[in-house]
């Protein structure tokens, strides 16, 4: 039995992002027909960060995959060791027969399938023509939901805001020649068509008077109860979309206004998979701002190790380690 073993570097260039974004996109329709297995996610927290188990099956209506990944964040990693917040290890399985098909980078796996949902959901969200993207915050998530999200939509101009002036000018370098690209304040991002926050603060950042009459906002940074990027007001206003239920009131941008009693079940408005698989409508006539809470769901990871595997089993097998 041979296993493929898929560095951070094989992962990147056996996902393109278009096939990324379609498989992520059956996974959420899958997770709407019931089609999916996904236990909760559960935590291990150690004096430095936590550990995340994210094992999930999804039943797709082209393929199937099973997998689990194993995901650490840790916070302090770029200053005090020169490593990313987020490493990982993703073990991508047959569920047929249980093989373990290929042992891949988490890290590269977990940025790309984050970018991948928030496509999704501004397919379904945004203005059909928005042509600019405001992204709060230049670490390597902004990245992908830049190249994610320009997938769906014809964007033109960028507007990238972080107090870290380095990662700004590497972000703004590493786009240049392909986008109308520059750095702003808050504001300035968050008048865009489309907003990615990606960002590790605890309290808002994002003001509701800052947001655009119809911006889309895909909500990425919070991970843990008591972390918020908007502001008091955005959430409540918007056409509000969350990916899963549990983990977004627990842990996601909603749970800090959801456990205050601000909002409750009649503020939201569908979960992703419901408007993907037809039950809900996205963005209709009328509609104002909309925001997707995006926490990240196992079903996703499986989604993109299934398109890692496939491109990587099509290769030459000499490109890869193997164990057996």
């Amino acid at each position: 039995m041979q296993t493929f073993i898929l560095n951070g570097s094989d992962v990147a260039t056996h996902s393109p992002m278009t096939a990324v974004v379609s498989a992520v996109e059956d996974a959420f329709a899958a997770y709407a027909r019931d089609a999916v297995e996904m236990p909760a996610k559960s935590y291990v927290d150690v004096p430095t960060g936590d550990f995340r188990s994210m094992p999930a099956y999804v039943d797709a209506d082209e393929w199937e995959a099973a997998g689990v990944k194993w995901v650490s964040v840790h916070p302090d990693n770029p200053g005090a060791h020169d490593l990313p917040t987020v490493l990982g290890v993703m073990i991508y399985s047959d569920p047929a027969t249980g093989r373990p098909l290929a042992v891949m980078d988490g890290a590269e796996l977990t940025m790309r399938r984050t970018g991948a949902a928030a496509a999704v959901a501004t397919d379904h969200l945004a203005v059909t023509d928005a042509t600019s993207m405001g992204l709060v915050g230049a670490g390597t998530q902004s990245y992908a939901q830049l190249e994610a999200v320009s997938t769906v939509r014809p964007i033109e101009e960028v507007v990238i805001s972080d107090p870290d002036d380095d990662r700004v000018e590497r972000f703004v370098d590493a786009f240049a020649d392909r986008f109308e690209i520059r750095s702003g304040d808050v504001a300035d991002a968050a008048a865009c068509d489309v907003l990615s926050t990606v960002t590790p603060v605890e309290e808002p950042i994002v003001a509701a008077a800052d947001v655009g009459d119809h911006t889309h906002v895909n909500a990425v940074g919070a991970d843990a109860p008591g972390k918020r990027e908007l502001g008091d007001g955005t959430i409540e206003a918007a056409k509000l979309v969350i990916d899963d239920h549990e983990q977004c009131t627990h842990s996601g941008e909603i749970n800090v206004p959801w456990s205050e009693g601000l909002i409750d079940e009649s503020d939201v408005y569908a979960e992703l998979g419901e408007i993907v698989a037809g039950r809900r409508e996205g963005r209709v006539a009328g509609d104002g701002v909309t925001v997707f809470d995006s926490t990240g769901l196992a079903i996703q990871d499986v989604a993109t190790a299934h398109i890692v595997y496939e491109a990587a089993r099509d290769d030459t097998p000499e490109t890869f380690g193997f164990s057996s």
